[in-house]
């Protein structure tokens, strides 16, 4: 029963995950991520430029620009704004995190990541699951 219910949950949240990365000015992938502490949202983030830069993503070839933050990025960095504090906390996330963005997920405390596409690289996800971190794959969000 907990199983069925933590899946339920799990299922809504990346649903707003996935509502949160609309938001995304990005044209090539629109990624929304969702960090939850003691069952309260307590962060999001989606993936874009820095504050203060042009909302343009991408360069004149496509390609994403290197100074764009990515969606678990943006998530964490709002806590570190904040005096809320990721230790124990679950991100939910639209892609599986890179392999970058998994060593700022370890180093946050985030204990748990739950996330519905696979990147394309997936040495980001061996290295959390490694690193002790729950690592869920929950692909198909319309089904209970």
């Amino acid at each position: 029963m907990k199983d069925k219910k933590l899946n339920k949950y799990d299922k809504a949240y990346l649903r707003i995950a996935r509502e949160w990365g609309q938001l995304s000015y990005c044209v090539r992938k629109k990624v929304g991520a969702i960090i939850v502490k003691d069952r309260m949202i307590i962060s999001d983030g989606y993936n874009g430029t820095p504050s203060g830069f042009e909302n343009c993503c991408e360069d004149n070839e496509g390609l994403t620009k290197w100074y764009v933050l990515h969606a678990e990025a943006n998530a964490i960095l709002k806590v570190a704004r904040s005096t809320q504090s990721c230790e124990g906390a679950t991100l939910y996330i639209t892609m599986s995190p890179c392999k970058d963005c998994s060593k700022l997920i370890h180093q946050s405390g985030i204990k748990r990541v739950v996330y519905q596409s696979s990147y394309k690289d997936n040495s980001g996800i061996d290295f959390l699951m490694r690193a002790g971190v729950e690592v869920v794959h929950v692909e198909d969000l319309d089904t209970e």
